[in-house]
């Protein structure tokens, strides 16, 4: 297999056990806000230490001027996605809510187009149809006769799809800034790119906190113990989507990245001991169905 498929592997594992702790945190001490600056705190610093050694050995490399306004349009669609999946989690269970998310391979295949050119065939609009299907079904109560209030139109359904949108946006934009980075190495644009993302995250979530919620930014503090897992997760998950980005089309990364799925699951009845419905199991398999097919067929 070539290195992307490893690496998109790799930023599944990593997202996988940092979603564990954000809803660990999220669940017990932090708010929504305050487990989503986590990732960001406790993983900036270590790039901001260690990116500046590498690029002075290596040399900086040059950007153009787009770089600047993609990195910012995908680092704040990524602040605004996983706000939106940590608050999903306390909507649904866990491996429910990752389904959910997961909506974003097939949303980015749009996005793609309208952005990056990306063309979806005809074939792709039918697993996007299948992936319908599975949203219906992991739905709350889908068969009721009150079915479009209750089963489809929820406030679970909108945060999964919600985030998904966003972390969409997110993907093919970090994808276009990677590409903006001119160097050879896809190691170095990936750095490059991460490192500004990262900061500019710390800077705007950190000041919309310091502004409006100060008693969440102690309390990340306060939790740091386990924070910095939280931290470490998402820099070692962040920094392989970010190489497999510079390297091909963003749908095909997150494509194989559906595998989080299986450790969600995984996850969701072995450390949180929730149920998994026959109808729920049934749904994430079939929204997994389109993904792959979305891919395969696009």
């Amino acid at each position: 297999m070539e290195i992307w498929v490893y690496l998109s592997i790799g930023a599944a594992i990593f997202q996988t056990l940092r979603f564990i702790l954000q809803k660990f945190l999220s669940d017990t001490q932090l708010g929504v806000d305050g487990a989503t600056f986590s990732r960001f705190i406790y993983s900036a610093p270590i790039l901001m230490l260690l990116a500046p050694l590498w690029f002075g050995y290596f040399g900086y490399p040059i950007v153009t001027d787009n770089f600047f306004i993609f990195s910012a349009i995908g680092g704040i669609a990524q602040i605004l996605a996983t706000i939106c999946v940590i608050a999903l989690f306390k909507q649904r269970n866990f491996a429910v809510g990752i389904a959910f998310k997961k909506t974003e391979t097939l949303q980015i295949a749009v996005i793609s187009l309208v952005v990056l050119g990306e063309k979806v065939s005809i074939n792709a609009l039918y697993a996007i149809c299948i992936g319908f299907v599975g949203l219906v079904l992991l739905s709350k109560q889908p068969l009721k006769r009150s079915f479009l209030e209750e089963g489809v139109l929820n406030r679970s359904v909108f945060l999964g799809l919600l985030s998904g949108f966003l972390f969409a946006i997110s993907g093919v934009y970090y994808r276009a800034s990677t590409l903006n980075v001119l160097d050879e190495s896809s190691i170095n644009r990936a750095i490059f790119t991460l490192t500004f993302v990262l900061v500019f995250q710390v800077i705007v979530m950190g000041g919309w906190l310091l502004l409006f919620n100060r008693g969440e930014l102690k309390a990340v503090w306060k939790v740091r113990s386990v924070a910095i897992w939280v931290g470490l997760t998402s820099l070692g998950g962040s920094f392989c989507w970010f190489w497999a980005f510079s390297l091909v089309n963003a749908a095909l990364v997150k494509a194989v990245g559906q595998i989080e799925l299986l450790f969600s699951i995984l996850a969701s009845i072995v450390l949180f001991k929730e149920k998994i419905t026959g109808r729920e199991l049934v749904g994430i398999f079939t929204v997994m169905l389109s993904l792959i097919g979305v891919i395969a067929l696009g």
